[in-house]
């Protein structure tokens, strides 16, 4: 891998064989974004691996939103497996509480059920009630690997300030940067010490598009530069 990591979504095995050709890193694969990001079927994950070398990270999530109830996290639990069996290199979760604090007797429930494989807490830090205690719950999570994170519900651009805190406290190897980042923002989150880049919509037309294997090498010599 090259100095900065650089993640991108990927749908099916057409996004992630043109996301692999232009340089990306890993993948994050998911299904239905227009709720955002859910679990995929093992189905798209084993084909994937047939065609791709790049590492999966999984996202493991059943609803638009970042609560989990009981049945829906047993259902979770069992997609792991699965999943697992099918070629993740690791997942992509995090639950809120009503409350909007961070849930951590279901995200923990499902850091078992996925141990060994590492795992990325995904963007609903950036939606809790308290954005600072969100991070010092999840810093504290085992295995953790990344925490996907734009540091504002509106995107990376408004959540600069977010990131720049978190980096200087410590946390810019756990910062994963994603949701509506730009191009100008690389040269900022390299400066904060921010090392790993998550790209979506950047790098295709429309979500009803495929991923363009040349944007993904765009991004890959951005990040090079």
């Amino acid at each position: 891998m090259t100095g900065s990591l650089l993640e991108v979504i990927a749908l099916d095995v057409r996004d992630a064989v043109a996301a692999e050709e232009g340089g990306a890193d890993r993948l994050e694969i998911v299904a239905d974004m227009s709720a955002d990001g859910l679990t995929p079927a093992p189905e798209t994950v084993a084909a994937i691996s047939k065609e791709c070398t790049l590492p999966q990270m999984v996202m493991l999530r059943s609803n638009a939103g970042f609560t989990v109830g009981p049945d829906e996290l047993d259902r979770l639990r069992r997609s792991a497996k699965e999943l697992s069996e099918a070629g993740a290199a690791g997942f992509v979760f995090g639950f809120l509480d009503g409350e909007g604090a961070v849930d951590r007797g279901a995200t923990e429930a499902l850091i078992h059920a996925v141990a060994p494989l590492p795992w990325t807490f995904h963007r609903a830090v950036d939606h809790a009630a308290d954005v600072q205690a969100g991070w010092r719950a999840v810093r504290l999570l085992p295995n953790l690997a990344t925490v996907l994170s734009a540091g504002s519900p509106k995107g990376v651009g408004g959540g600069l300030p977010i990131l720049r805190t978190r980096a200087e406290a410590g946390d810019g190897a756990l910062i994963m940067a994603g949701g509506g980042l730009r191009r100008e923002h690389v040269p900022v989150l390299h400066d904060y010490g921010v090392k790993a880049f998550h790209v979506g919509g950047a790098v295709r037309e429309s979500w009803e598009s495929p991923v363009q294997r040349a944007r993904v090498a765009e991004w890959r010599r951005l990040l090079d530069a």
